[in-house]
């Protein structure tokens, strides 16, 4: 399933979203400008690798250099190829602008940093002998789906379905989107736990995890005594204690 867009409007500029998006830009075409040998390097050290945390002999052994805790924040930023680089930064776009809104800038910087982190200690929890680099802002952008579930579950999501190469498009309540979007991930983290393949090389518990941490932080980053949801018969925000 892919979102197309929601109906929530937003009523000024999501200044932090777009810093993001542009951030992650640059640093994705610095990627392609290395040679593939120094781009493995790079990724090596800052995205993150499990075992480098989990196993200080493994670390010490192949050369990583000591400490490297920057590389939990920068591999929100780097992406692995142009398909993950564009799906992440769409979705962003599509729920991130409402959740700032929401949130407010500063608010919502400290949110997506923290589901970020929440996201790939969740993923080292469960791959946690795992060799290969995470990177990418999914883990933090499921954090900022899951704060959408939360705020706005009467928002309708216009959603692209393909079925044997023939598009199917179709609106869905956010709480549906975003709930089986979530299942999905959940059971693709304990399918891969339990057989290691294909399903591995996704971060499926960073995905799981981020969303469950932005579900459950989002109530502590709006600004006090305030409580939004979306109406979608009227078209506007509901502010109760504001």
């Amino acid at each position: 399933m892919i979102p197309l867009r929601d109906n929530v409007p937003s009523s000024r500029p999501a200044l932090v979203t777009w810093t993001i998006i542009g951030l992650c830009t640059l640093l994705f075409l610095y990627e392609q400008l290395m040679p593939d040998r120094i781009l493995v390097e790079f990724l090596h050290l800052y995205g993150v690798v499990p075992a480098r945390f989990t196993n200080p002999t493994f670390a010490a052994h192949v050369g990583y250099p000591e400490g490297g805790y920057e590389a939990l924040v920068t591999y929100m930023f780097l992406h692995g190829g142009w398909l993950h680089y564009l799906l992440n930064m769409w979705v962003l776009w599509i729920f991130a602008d409402n959740v700032e809104e929401a949130l407010g800038p500063l608010r919502f910087i400290a949110f997506f940093l923290l589901c970020g982190l929440l996201a790939v200690a969740a993923h080292i929890l469960f791959n946690w002998r795992s060799t290969m680099p995470v990177i990418g802002a999914s883990g933090a952008i499921a954090g900022v789906m899951g704060a959408y579930f939360r705020l706005f579950p009467k928002a309708r999501v216009v959603t692209l379905i393909p079925i044997l190469f023939i598009p199917w498009i179709i609106e869905l309540p956010a709480i549906v989107f975003l709930g089986i979007w979530f299942l999905v991930q959940l059971l693709s983290g304990v399918a891969g736990s339990v057989s290691e393949g294909q399903a591995a090389s996704v971060a499926f518990w960073a995905h799981a995890g981020g969303f469950l941490a932005g579900l459950g932080l989002v109530r502590w980053f709006l600004p006090p005594g305030c409580k939004y949801c979306f109406d979608p018969r009227n078209r506007r925000y509901d502010r109760e204690g504001d």
